[in-house]
């Protein structure tokens, strides 16, 4: 049948081929080969067929098993291989190498035949027997097989140079995808970290760390605080806003020679800081809407876990530490999908939905009422600090300094255990659900504190480099708020948990809490970029540290979820909020500053200009006057980055893309639903046919012994 099947096709595939012009000689050549060696193969199979079986024989006239195999070898034989191979090879040598080597592996021979066929070949066209034609020339098995564990081998290597992939292995094996999330969520702020780092370094730190200003007359010596507060010995450093210069650096220093090379500071400061968000908020988009596309195309535990029970398994790990990875990630996987098809919908009355309402209904007002409460309590106590005490020494002035980052950061670290009492007191079914408002309680109270920060920052002297040490400041007391959370909050009451209470009970990863405390350290970074080029460098730095020492203190001191649940859009939403509203409300802070906001007078590449935009305006007048020609591209930057308009219409562009990724997204969800229920629709049918079949095959089996029966009577 296969035969024939081939044959049509082939018969079938030549009309279309001569129609379009094409050179059908070849497909004529492979037909006939494929035509011609699936006859003989079928008239084989028939001929074994139509031979009587060894049990029909009777004893004496069955083959001897010694002699098996003898008769197949005889020289006629030999001369009937050597004669339709000597064929086969004269039709393929018409063929080009990549024709002849897809003809040889569709054709159903042995690997053995096919090896032979392709050494006739490379002896027909002069090659040696021991070469081989893959591209020109065929190697000796050895030579192959080393080259493919070679190349296996450096697959591996490079796919074992990701960043962090075996300690995410074993998160995931051991806490689920809940946990792991936190962890995807670090590294890709890292990333980002990494990219803000070289081009500031690149296109601002390192042609200002070349040519150096004047060094300051009261420059203070280093004391060893400023690791902490960020002033003192760093408040003329390449750290901060207020150390670059406001005029064009030249290779020599002197500004009369034009053959010298020339660096815009000014400009080029301008230009770096607004391309970095540009790209910025390019990757972010791409990032969220792959991520849509991602966890919200097919959601199904169903299917899901069908996938996971029989498909999951990678046959190619041989490692012993290796394989128990994998089968315990395979196993906590399954616990999570098998949670979420399990998970019941409690049917309640309408007087317990009253219930539930006015129980959350007070918990979102006791956890408001605390982040507002939290939020005076900083703005007050910022204006305390700004309005001074008195006359102080350096250093116990720069120590007044850490006053309000301790405050910040331990709200941020009780004002998280107020919101998981109130969780606790709601006590929400789904573990899921609970994560969610816990983000969003966290992530009010984050918002507030930055919004009074932004507001705390304005109206200094010299007030960006002021505003770069604070955000200095905020980063390294939050880094080690978290390092004592972690000490206090999860060893240390692992050690009184075994040694006192003598119990396993082990405290859970609060992801909601430690997500949060990573979008607040970013968008510190962010805000700080404008300020402080360097800031991405010092978060960079505390991500790495935070990374494994998060990593160590998750798999010693926790415990993982209780009831698995499994976290199909957590990290979709984590990219949302670093977009929206972190990433956004930096960008419209910084555009803010460097469009409407007067730069100080006595510092900056800004310095000496009513705003930082009229940087790019200077340059381009005397653009325009040096060269007349270059009009056009003045009144292009003019009406571009100048007008507002430009900002609002590539922000709506944006809004744009996104809704319609959304909408894509959201009927490719439910096309794929509709096709899901077709499936399962399709299977009842055939559960009910199958069970239609057995009652009818049970009748008639009863009906059968039945006649049976009575014949026998």
């Amino acid at each position: 049948i296969f035969g024939h099947v081939a044959s049509d096709w082939i018969t079938a595939t030549r009309l279309p081929l001569a129609s379009l012009g094409l050179k059908t000689s070849q497909s004529r050549s492979r037909g006939a080969i494929i035509s011609q060696y699936y006859n003989k193969t079928m008239k084989l199979r028939r001929d074994r067929q139509s031979r009587p079986a060894v049990r029909d024989f009777s004893r004496s006239a069955r083959p001897s098993i010694r002699c098996h195999g003898m008769e197949a070898d005889t020289p006629d034989s030999w001369d009937m291989e050597e004669t339709k191979r000597e064929r086969l090879v004269n039709n393929l040598q018409n063929l080009s190498v990549g024709d002849r080597e897809r003809m040889i592996r569709g054709m159903p021979l042995s690997l053995k035949e096919k090896e032979l066929c392709l050494l006739s070949l490379a002896e027909k066209k002069g090659i040696g027997p021991g070469l081989c034609s893959g591209c020109c020339y065929q190697l000796p098995a050895g030579v192959v097989s080393a080259l493919r564990h070679s190349w296996y081998s450096c697959l591996s290597f490079l796919h074992s140079l990701h960043l962090w992939q075996m300690p995410l292995k074993r998160v995931s094996s051991r806490f689920g995808t809940g946990v792991l999330s936190y962890f995807l969520f670090l590294k890709t702020l890292f990333l980002f970290n990494i990219f803000l780092v070289l081009i500031t370094g690149v296109f601002l730190v390192i042609p200002q760390a070349l040519h150096p200003p004047t060094p300051p007359a009261n420059w203070s010596s280093f004391s060893g605080l400023e690791l902490l507060t960020g002033a003192g010995y760093f408040s003329d450093s390449l750290m901060y806003y207020g150390y670059y210069s406001n005029y064009t650096l030249h290779r020599n220093g002197s500004s009369s020679s034009r053959l010298d090379l020339s660096y815009n500071m000014p400009l080029a400061y301008f230009f770096t800081i607004g391309m970095a968000f540009f790209i910025t908020c390019m990757i972010l988009v791409y990032s969220m809407s792959k991520s849509f596309g991602q966890s919200f195309m097919i959601d199904k535990s169903h299917s899901i876990l069908a996938i996971k029970a029989f498909s999951s398994w990678d046959f190619k790990v041989i490692k012993e530490s290796s394989v128990k990875l994998m089968s315990e990630n395979i196993c906590t996987q399954l616990k999570e999908l098998l949670a979420e098809v399990n998970q019941n919908n409690v049917s309640s009355t309408a007087l317990q939905k009253c219930g539930r309402l006015m129980v959350h209904g007070l918990a979102w007002t006791i956890c408001t009422a605390g982040t507002a409460g939290c939020a005076m309590s900083i703005y007050l106590f910022s204006d305390y600090i700004r309005a001074g005490t008195g006359a102080q020494g350096r250093l116990q002035k720069e120590a007044s300094l850490l006053a309000l980052p301790v405050l910040v950061s331990l709200i941020n670290l009780l004002l998280p255990g107020l919101f998981n009492l109130a969780s606790w007191f709601e006590n929400y079914h789904s573990p899921s659900v609970r994560t969610y408002v816990s983000i969003s309680r966290n992530l009010l109270s984050k918002v507030s504190v930055l919004c009074v920060l932004c507001y705390h920052w304005l109206g200094r002297i010299c007030w960006e480099s002021y505003v770069g040490q604070e955000l200095y400041r905020f980063l390294i007391i939050d880094f080690i708020f978290t390092l004592l959370d972690t000490l206090c909050g999860e060893l240390l009451w692992r050690f009184f948990s075994d040694k006192v209470l003598k119990k396993r009970r082990r405290p859970g990863f609060d992801i909601a809490k430690n997500v949060l405390d990573l979008i607040y350290g970013q968008t510190l970074a962010w805000l700080g970029v404008l300020f402080t080029p360097l800031l991405p460098a010092m978060q960079i730095l505390k991500l790495l540290l935070l990374f494994y020492i998060k990593m160590s203190s998750v798999m010693m001191n926790c415990q993982a979820p209780r009831r698995p649940y499994r976290v199909t859009q957590m990290t979709t939403i984590f990219i949302s909020l670093l977009c929206f509203p972190s990433f956004i409300g930096a960008a419209v802070c910084v555009t803010y500053t460097m469009w409407s906001t007067k730069p100080s007078v006595s510092c900056g590449p800004f310095r000496g200009l009513n705003k930082m935009i009229q940087a790019g305006k200077i340059w381009m007048k005397q653009l325009e006057e040096e060269n007349p020609n270059l009009s056009v591209l003045a009144r292009a930057y003019a009406y571009l980055v100048e007008n507002p308009l430009f900002l609002f219409m590539g922000a709506g562009i944006f809004l744009i893309v996104i809704y319609f990724h959304s909408e894509v997204v959201d009927g490719e969800r439910k096309i794929i639903n509709i096709l899901q229920e077709q499936i399962e629709n399709e299977g009842e049918d055939k559960k009910f046919l199958i069970t239609e079949l057995q009652s009818v095959h049970e009748q008639k089996r009863i009906s059968r012994k039945r006649v049976a029966h009575q014949v026998s009577l």
